[in-house]
C-alpha cells in the first residue's frame, strides 16, 4: 500500500491526525508522522520528515502532506536531497486532514500512488455542509 507523511510545525497535531486517518482507514496503511522540530518545538525539520518517508515508503510509493506553506519548503529540501527513491514520492497540495483521510482510506483500498494524492487533492473540494 501507499504510505503517508503528515508533516506539522506541531507533534500534536501530526500525531492527532494520523490517529484520525487511521482510525477510518485501518491500521493496514502506513501513516507516519513528522511534526514539531527536534527538540519538541514548534517547527519542521528534514531530518524528521527524511526518517518519516523512510518508515513510510512499503515500495509502493509515498504521499506527503504538510499543514502550512513552510512546511512545504523542509518538505521540498528533503526530496531535493534524497538518495534514491524520490521518484515514488509525491506531495499533495490537499487540505491537511481531509487530505489526510482521503488519501489514507484511497491506499487501504490498493489504489496507485497517483490515485492517492489524487484523493487528498480532491479533498480540498469536499463540501462540509
Amino acid at each position: 500500500m501507499v504510505g503517508i507523511v503528515l508533516v506539522s510545525h506541531s507533534a500534536q497535531l501530526a500525531r492527532g491526525a494520523a490517529e484520525l486517518a487511521a482510525g477510518v482507514a485501518g491500521p493496514e496503511v502506513r501513516i507516519e508522522t513528522a511534526g514539531g522540530g527536534p527538540d519538541g518545538s514548534l517547527g519542521t525539520a528534514g531530518d524528521i520528515v527524511e526518517a518519516a518517508i523512510r518508515r513510510a515508503d512499503s515500495g509502493q510509493g509515498v504521499v506527503v502532506l504538510g499543514d502550512l506553506g513552510s512546511a512545504f519548503l523542509t518538505i521540498r529540501h528533503v526530496l531535493a536531497h534524497l538518495d534514491g527513491g524520490s521518484d515514488r514520492i509525491r506531495v499533495a497540495d490537499a487540505p491537511f486532514v481531509e487530505g489526510a483521510i482521503a488519501a489514507a482510506v484511497t491506499s487501504s483500498t490498493g489504489q496507485p500512488l497517483e490515485a492517492v494524492a489524487l484523493a487528498a487533492e480532491e479533498a480540498r473540494d469536499a463540501n462540509k455542509l
